[in-house]
């Protein structure tokens, strides 16, 4: 579940920013773009490689209706390896010697991985990253694409030991790609406030295909501004 660490809750804050602009997502120099998978939730995302990465490296940019919110690295065995945040300026990058490492082979061949490491934020924030991954042995077809659902725990603590957050709820895998995707999550906040999202995959689009590297995200937009509109209203 690495690469789903802050997404959900960005993609929300996205939505108040800029106009909307369409634009087709071009990979950095020695990159290739393998996926375009437009998301539930108002977000899209762009899944790369790049030629001078170390083998099984895989980069993600994900768009809200307002542009880039979200990068990432992961390795082979989808450990989070680095995370961004335009929006925030913000580099999170893990921290070698983990505790446990999560290992996305352990949870293909057990049904279960646990995970125990630090991040280091660029301004110097040290954050605890806990939990577990499980298969439910539940398969499903999603735009063609076969998919394992699971459930996952993710417990963030700061230096202190003091709750960042939790979350928890289900995601996907593909053993094709080697990834995690989004699901149905709840996030509890340190000052116990709740939020659910769902950022479940929709549409898997491939290099020849309509919507290749399309930025502008179809589903839910309309619904979650409402939603954040209402929340505001509330507050």
């Amino acid at each position: 579940m690495m690469q789903h660490l802050a997404t959900s809750f960005l993609a929300a804050l996205a939505l108040t920013t800029l106009p909307l602009q369409a634009a087709t997502f071009t990979p950095p120099a020695g990159c290739n773009l393998q996926v375009t998978v437009q998301n539930r939730g108002c977000s899209v995302s762009q899944y790369y490689i790049c030629d001078a990465d170390p083998e099984g490296y895989q980069r993600s940019a994900i768009f809200g209706k307002n542009g880039l919110f979200h990068t990432s690295i992961i390795d082979e065995e989808t450990r989070w390896i680095e995370s961004a945040s335009p929006m925030s300026g913000i580099t999170d990058r893990l921290v070698e010697g983990a505790r446990d490492e999560a290992s996305f082979s352990n949870l293909l061949k057990t049904g279960r991985d646990e995970f125990d490491f630090d991040t280091r934020a660029s301004d110097g924030l040290v954050l605890n990253q806990k939990g577990f991954d499980v298969l439910t042995g539940e398969t499903v077809q999603i735009d063609g694409q076969q998919l394992e659902r699971t459930e996952f725990r993710l417990t963030t603590t700061g230096p202190d030991g003091k709750l960042v957050s939790e979350r928890r709820g289900t995601q996907y895998i593909s053993r094709e790609f080697g990834r995690f995707y989004g699901g149905i999550e709840s996030r509890t906040g340190a000052d116990g406030e709740q939020t659910k999202t769902n950022d479940s995959p929709v549409l898997f689009t491939f290099p020849e295909e309509a919507g290749f590297g399309d930025t502008t995200p179809q589903f839910d937009c309309d619904q979650l501004l409402t939603q954040i509109l209402q929340e505001r209203a509330a507050s």
